[in-house]
């Protein structure tokens, strides 16, 4: 056995969570060791999630301009179109991506190290490369961000042909006739609604009445409306009694109401599990739960002091934008810098089409928190900019205090909605009033006026407030 090799830093896994906490160290001054299994780096969000799935996005989004822009060239996809072609830049985000971590990494000396990773104790662990060499290294901090895999349910036969799940759906050759998707959370619903977009019968198919039930339910019922009106169907409600693949042609699921539906394809996005089970985490003393997730404080910190779990292997959505904030914030915890709020306004996007973004309290939170809090819109209808590109259906909704002063949150659907979510998130973050809106000028036409608009809606129901009183 070879000597073992101290760092100030460890970090196990080179996802956005790891590769965050890795250079944040770095920064520090600190010795950081980044180990990962796979060849690249950035973990199952460059290689099989967001990255993957966002340039299909954009794909889909790209050929429903052109049929939009050019329906006097009776432009329509190929019924037999490679699932490739759509995927055609993807080699080169992915390169990219790689290439601008792998200088990012170099350049502040962390040392990056394949293998795989598991505790001896809880101050050794052990890599072992893939031509089975074992080191054992030491650290005063670990930050375990080993990300996590698609959840397969036994009852269901995945076989990554005809049932697939989200790290196999983009190894189709073709785009499928139909496809039915079993859930009703992040996954199920963007691939969902990409699907659509291209042009494939897609069914959601979920036990709750409406999918994204994280997310305000004014949006949830928009995003439904315009996933049905582009030829998508919901079925909310519906147990899954049966699904086979016939040996023919097609999945066949059954459901509790005696439903069955055909497809040619299904995903099945039922959730993730933490990538957990190879890390000997009871050698190290730590637990963990009965959903697979390993139990921190607000700082990612485990029961062991020095040890932090962050990104998927924590509570939370399993969301990358979280995962960078947790590995920054776990690695200036341990380093006893200031670590900042940053974390209770943490915007959510879901990719969805259309899009849907999320900040601070939504309109049910504000209500069981004030009782009586004022709901600004501005209907994407309104919005100059909005009618332009034809992407009218979509809202932004402002919630303030029942006095109409304070900014409390931000929910957004439609075009552009997670990057019009960040507006909100400064005023969030500086504490902006309702009136700053009104004062402040924004280019015209923009997504933007959208928010002049909704605080205008606010400021209005303050002076009937008012006048009612007075009355």
């Amino acid at each position: 056995m070879s000597t073992s090799v101290t760092y100030d830093i460890i970090v196990i896994g080179a996802g956005p969570a790891g590769q965050k906490a890795a250079v944040q160290g770095a920064k520090a001054g600190k010795h950081v060791a980044l180990i990962e299994r796979e060849r690249g780096i950035g973990g199952s969000c460059v290689y099989r999630g967001t990255i993957p799935s966002k340039t299909l996005r954009e794909s889909a989004l790209h050929l429903d301009q052109l049929k939009r822009a050019g329906e006097a060239l009776q432009f329509t996809l190929k019924p037999d179109t490679q699932i490739a072609t759509l995927l055609s830049r993807l080699e080169n985000v992915v390169r990219a991506h790689d290439s601008f971590m792998s200088q990012q990494l170099r350049r502040n000396g962390i040392s990056l190290l394949h293998g795989r990773a598991h505790f001896l104790s809880e101050h050794i662990i052990e890599m072992q490369t893939v031509d089975g060499a074992r080191q054992q290294l030491t650290a005063d901090t670990i930050i375990i961000a080993t990300g996590s895999r698609p959840r397969a349910p036994k009852e269901i036969p995945i076989d990554h042909e005809h049932i697939l799940d989200s790290d196999s759906l983009l190894s189709m050759m073709y785009l499928p006739q139909s496809l039915a998707v079993l859930g009703g959370g992040v996954i199920a619903c963007e691939y969902g609604s990409i699907f659509s977009l291209l042009g494939v019968e897609v069914t959601l198919i979920d036990r709750a009445q409406y999918p994204l039930q994280f997310m305000d339910r004014e949006l949830v019922k928009q995003f439904v409306q315009s996933f049905e009106r582009q030829g998508g169907r919901y079925l909310g409600g519906r147990e899954i009694t049966e699904v086979r693949w016939d040996n023919v042609a097609h999945v066949v699921t059954r459901l509790s109401d005696g439903t069955t539906i055909k497809s040619e394809k299904m995903l099945v996005a039922l959730g993730r599990q933490s990538n957990v089970e190879d890390l000997n985490l009871s050698a190290a003393k730590i637990s963990v739960s009965e959903k697979g997730l390993i139990p921190t404080n607000q700082y990612c910190q485990t029961d062991i002091a020095h040890i932090y779990a962050v990104g998927d292997m924590a509570v939370g959505p399993a969301l990358a934008s979280k995962a960078m904030e947790e590995g920054r914030r776990a690695v200036r915890h341990a380093l006893n810098l200031p670590v900042g709020d940053a974390a209770s306004t943490i915007p959510m996007g879901i990719y969805t089409i259309p899009e849907m973004a999320s900040i601070g309290l939504d309109e049910k939170s504000a209500r069981e928190r004030y009782k009586d809090p004022l709901i600004g819109r501005a209907k994407f209808e309104e919005v100059a900019r909005a009618q332009i590109s034809g992407a009218g259906h979509g809202l932004l909704k402002m919630v303030a205090d029942p006095e109409g002063e304070h900014l409390l949150g931000v929910q957004v659907v439609g075009d552009s909605a997670t990057e019009l979510v960040h507006i909100g998130q400064l005023a969030l973050q500086s504490s902006a009033t309702i009136e700053s809106f009104i004062d402040n000028i924004f280019n015209f036409p923009t997504y933007a006026e959208a928010y002049r608009i909704a605080a205008l809606d606010i400021l209005g129901q303050v002076a009937k407030r008012r006048a009612a009183k007075a009355a």
